[in-house]
């Protein structure tokens, strides 16, 4: 008697509904589940050593002789409105004008949008792609191509057709996540450049306001010393008509006059463009704009400096080189996914008919779907290459970033020290102008005396002058210096104000 031998079933069951299901559950939990991979690297911003202090900062002289350092508790800090500082109203008022017509911070916050727009663009790649092509032809067969057989009665035929075309690519291996990341930190970098490039021009409309002042101190100068020279000349004027003076005194005195009226007209020259360029910063025309005279009598104040690591956290500059370089990182985890198989479903669901009365109804429904894979098996090298391009850039934007911190803490220590040293500079020009203020004063008496030549009193003049321009022009300096200084500190911008990821990947805008 034989034996029957059971053979194990090598073979799935049949396909039917059951199975089938399983095996397109088990399908797509696979997809689902490699969705959450990340071909791409972690992102680890580089650490850059800060000093303690700044060097130029120094420490203070007390009264009984020891060294000690201002305190600046953190309320002191800058805040956003940094320009109020100066206590000057009519600068604030213009400052505000800058983030509302400055054309440049305009061109900025435009970018700044396009950026959030592409962010937009990327994210739309996590979602399926729906399209319909209603059509609608007409056609005749030809009668006389067709046998008896199976000759058509009639040979006009239209047809109806209504089809839905979606298609979906998962994100298997983060190509998507990091492009939006990508895109993301893109717009973060426009965000830093648009509080860069309003901390710029706000800045260099304080510089060009005490540039103007500073002017209206040289015209004033200017002005009084015309006057004083005018008396001169009358005076030396009579005393030649006396026999007093010769003519060798009244060209002198005339020499004098002339040179103070022509600097007098040189700073309204100057003046006027100052004017100018201020009316270009709030976007008004020049022809139009006008800012009254006042000389400058502005003091240069007290900054809070705080501690060089806090400039990580303050400049929009420092900022957008960071994100620059996240960008850069969130590109090679893109160019990575390209080593790894894509799949895309399609499908297709519509109705077609001949008979327009038929066409929305279930017998003309048609449909198809299923997915795609696709693998590059060969390309020469170009994946690997383009890997190591980006990996490149990225090391590039690294360096940029190490020099843009370095940078931030040379221009802090440059125009602290420069703070100090005009400081400094301006006591001593001042005690220069007094000295040469007595050296006129004898000059003067011992011409009236008839002890000395008026060449005499024509020298001590013009080393007045002089002493006096180089004071205003120092004050100048320190006032541009102390907006420059406010500025290299990132005007009282911090990191936190900067968008988030989420922030700019909002439909919001």
């Amino acid at each position: 008697m034989e034996t029957a031998i059971k053979i194990p079933a090598l073979l799935p069951t049949p396909w039917n509904a059951h199975s089938r299901g399983c095996y397109i559950a088990l399908f797509l939990s696979a997809v689902f589940g490699l969705q959450g991979c990340n071909v791409g690297p972690k992102y680890h911003p580089p650490v850059m050593p800060a000093p303690p202090a700044f060097k130029e900062q120094g420490p203070q002289q007390a009264p009984d002789g020891t060294t000690w350092k201002e305190a600046q508790p953190q309320d002191a800090a800058l805040r956003g409105k940094w320009w109020e500082i100066y206590q000057e109203p009519e600068l604030s008022a213009l400052e505000e004008k800058v983030v509302i017509s400055n054309q440049n911070v305009a061109k900025a916050f435009a970018n700044f949008t396009a950026a959030r727009a592409q962010v937009g663009q990327a994210r739309s790649s996590y979602y399926p792609t729906i399209s319909v092509g209603p059509s609608y032809s007409r056609s005749r067969s030809s009668q006389t191509a067709t046998t008896s057989s199976n000759s058509i009665s009639n040979p006009n035929i239209n047809l109806f057709n209504l089809p839905f075309d979606v298609s979906w690519e998962p994100d298997l291996w983060g190509r998507i996540r990091n492009s939006v990341h990508q895109y993301a930190y893109a717009a973060q970098v426009s965000a830093a450049d648009l509080a860069n490039q309003t901390l710029a021009e706000q800045a260099n409309l304080a510089i060009y306001y005490f540039q103007l002042r500073g002017q209206d101190a040289l015209e004033d100068l200017y002005q009084k010393t015309a006057e004083a020279d005018r008396q001169s000349l009358a005076l030396t004027r009579v005393q030649y008509r006396t026999g007093l003076a010769n003519d060798e005194v009244v060209a002198q005195a005339e020499i004098a006059l002339k040179t103070a009226e022509a600097s007098a007209t040189n700073a309204s020259i100057e003046r006027a463009q100052y004017e100018h360029a201020i009316a270009l910063m709030i976007g008004e025309p020049a022809s139009s704009f006008s800012i009254p005279f006042k000389a400058l009598a502005t003091r240069s104040p007290v900054i809070p400096l705080g501690v060089p690591s806090e400039l990580l956290e303050r400049r929009p500059d420092i900022a957008a080189a960071e994100r620059t370089m996240a960008e850069a990182n969130a590109l090679i985890g893109v160019e990575r996914a390209a080593y790894y198989p894509t799949l895309n479903f399609s499908g297709t669901l519509g109705f077609e008919t001949t008979k327009f009365s038929k066409w929305m109804t279930a017998p003309s429904r048609y449909w198809s779907a299923g997915p795609t894979a696709s693998e590059t098996i060969f390309d020469g090298g170009l994946r690997k290459s383009t890997v190591s391009q980006y990996r490149a850039l990225y090391d590039a934007d690294v360096a940029n970033y190490r020099q843009t911190v370095l940078t931030a803490f040379q221009q802090a220590e440059d125009y602290l020290v420069s703070q100090r040293l005009l400081k400094e500079q301006i006591a001593q020009q001042q005690e220069v102008v007094q000295s040469a203020q007595r050296y006129l004063e004898v000059a003067t008496a011992r011409y009236r005396t008839g002890l000395d030549p008026y060449l005499n009193v024509f020298t001590a003049q013009s080393t007045l002058l002089t002493n006096q321009q180089t004071v205003i022009t120092l004050h100048i300096q320190q006032m541009s210096s102390s907006v420059q200084l406010i500025e290299a500190l990132g005007g009282g911008w911090r990191v936190s104000r900067l968008p988030t990821e989420q922030d700019v990947s909002s439909k919001k805008h």
